[in-house]
C-alpha cells in the first residue's frame, strides 16, 4: 500500500475521484489486505479541494480519538517528494489555528507539548526513532506536522522494509500512543503548567545535589482568601503544610526530597549523594485525614500511587510508595503494607511509620 502511494500520487494531478493517486488514498479505508491490530483502522488522506503537500495515511483505535483534528493518532505521513514515508505518533494540529493560528506559535506549542508527551514514552523500546519527520515542504500543514510528531520512524519509499519489520514497529508506535494518551489525559487534567515535567531526563544523568533541599520547593502553605460568588471564604493549605514538614524532616535523616518538576506526584525522595537515575527513588503521595476518618484518604492515596508508578515510571526502576498522612491511619496501616505501600502519619511534632518507613528510617525513633 505504501508503495502504490509513493507511485501513484501526483501534486499537480489535482484531488478528484478519477485521479490515480487520490483513488488509492481513498480507498484505504476499505482494503482488506492490510494486517492491521484487532481494533485499528486506517484511512488516506490526499486533500480535499487542493491536493496535500504531504499526502498521509491515519491509523485509528477505533475504541479512542479518530478526529486528526485534534488528540493522538498514528500516520504514515509521505514527503513533499515521496521519496520517504514516515510512520509517526501525531498531535491533532488543526483545533489550534483558531487560537495560535497556523504559524509559529503553533509549531512552538506542539513541540512544547510533544516534548512533555516524549517523556512518557520507553526509549529503551524505540531504538532508531527520531522526534520529528522531515516533509521538505514548507507550507503551514507540513510544518505543523513536524512540529505535533512525538516519535518518528522514516522509511525510503523505493527500498521498504519487509511487511514484518514494519509491522514490529507499528506495535511499538502502538504502545507508544498508549502511554501517551495517558500521560495526555494527566496533563490536561491537570492545572499546572509544569504537569509531567520530570526532574531527570530518561537515559541520562540527574545532577549532583549539594543542597538537600535545592530540589525542594512545596507550595505555599499559608492561608488564602478565594473570592466565592459575592463571598469570601479563608481556605487552607493543609496538604502543603504536611508535604513542607515532612520535607524538613527527611532531609535530616539522609534523604533529598524533590518537589520541583514533580507534578503531579506530590513529593518523591532520593538518598542524598544519589546522582544516577539507577539510585531507589521514593514515591509520596500526602493525604489530609478529614473528621479522624481515614477511609477516603488511604484510598485515594494508593490509587493516585499504582497509577502514577504505572505511567509515569518504567518497571525496570519502580519506585518504592508511600502514603502520607496527617495523623494515624489505624488498621489502613497494615493494609497498605500488604499492599507494598508504606504508610507515614503527623504524630505531634512527631512522625509515625509502619514498619517499613521505619525500616527505611522514615519515622521517628
Amino acid at each position: 500500500m505504501l508503495s502504490e502511494v509513493a507511485s501513484t500520487y501526483d501534486r499537480t494531478a489535482g484531488s478528484t475521484r478519477d485521479v490515480k493517486g487520490q483513488q488509492v488514498l481513498r480507498g484505504v479505508a476499505s482494503r482488506k489486505d492490510l494486517a492491521l491490530p484487532p481494533g485499528f483502522k486506517a484511512k488516506g488522506h490526499g486533500g480535499q479541494t487542493t491536493p496535500a503537500a504531504t499526502p498521509w495515511i491515519g491509523i485509528f483505535d477505533e475504541s479512542g480519538e479518530r478526529d486528526p483534528k485534534k488528540g493522538l493518532y498514528l500516520a504514515y505521513i509521505f514527503s513533499a517528494d515521496l521519496k520517504n514515508v514516515t510512520l509517526t505518533l501525531q498531535q491533532g494540529i488543526t483545533w489550534l489555528e483558531e487560537r495560535l493560528g497556523r504559524g509559529v506559535a503553533r509549531e512552538a506549542h506542539l513541540r512544547h507539548h510533544a516534548a512533555r508527551l516524549r517523556r512518557a514514552v520507553r526509549r529503551q523500546e524505540r531504538q532508531g526513532w527520531a522526534d520529528e519527520p522531515e516533509l521538505r515542504d514548507r507550507a503551514a500543514r507540513p510544518r505543523a506536522y513536524e512540529a505535533a510528531s512525538v516519535i518518528a520512524k522514516s522509511y525510503d519509499t523505493a527500498a521498504l522494509p519487509s511487511d514484518v519489520a514494519l509491522m514490529e514497529d507499528l506495535l511499538v508506535a502502538i504502545d507508544s500512543l498508549r502511554r501517551a494518551e495517558e500521560a495526555d489525559r494527566v496533563w490536561w487534567m491537570s492545572d499546572d503548567a509544569n504537569a509531567l515535567e520530570m526532574s531527570y531526563a530518561p537515559g541520562g544523568h540527574a545532577q549532583p545535589v549539594t543542597d538537600p533541599l535545592a530540589g525542594f520547593q512545596p507550595k505555599n502553605s499559608s492561608e488564602y482568601v478565594a473570592q466565592i460568588t459575592a463571598r469570601q471564604q479563608v481556605k487552607q493549605r493543609s496538604h502543603e503544610k504536611l508535604v513542607e514538614d515532612f520535607g524538613h524532616f527527611v532531609a535530616q535523616r539522609g534523604y533529598v526530597p524533590i518537589t520541583r518538576g514533580q507534578h503531579p506526584k506530590d513529593l518523591v525522595l532520593r538518598r542524598s549523594g544519589a546522582e544516577a537515575e539507577s539510585d531507589a527513588e521514593w514515591l509520596i503521595e500526602a493525604k489530609v485525614v478529614r473528621r479522624g476518618n481515614p477511609t477516603k484518604a488511604v484510598r485515594e492515596a494508593v490509587g493516585q500511587l499504582y497509577e502514577y508508578r504505572h505511567f509515569l515510571y518504567e518497571r525496570q526502576r519502580e519506585p518504592f510508595l508511600i502514603g502520607l498522612f496527617s495523623e494515624e491511619i489505624g488498621v489502613y496501616a497494615p493494609y497498605l503494607e500488604e499492599c507494598g505501600i508504606a504508610s507515614i502519619w503527623r504524630d505531634g511534632a512527631r512522625w509515625g511509620g509502619s514498619s517499613k518507613a521505619q525500616e527505611w528510617g522514615l519515622a521517628s525513633e
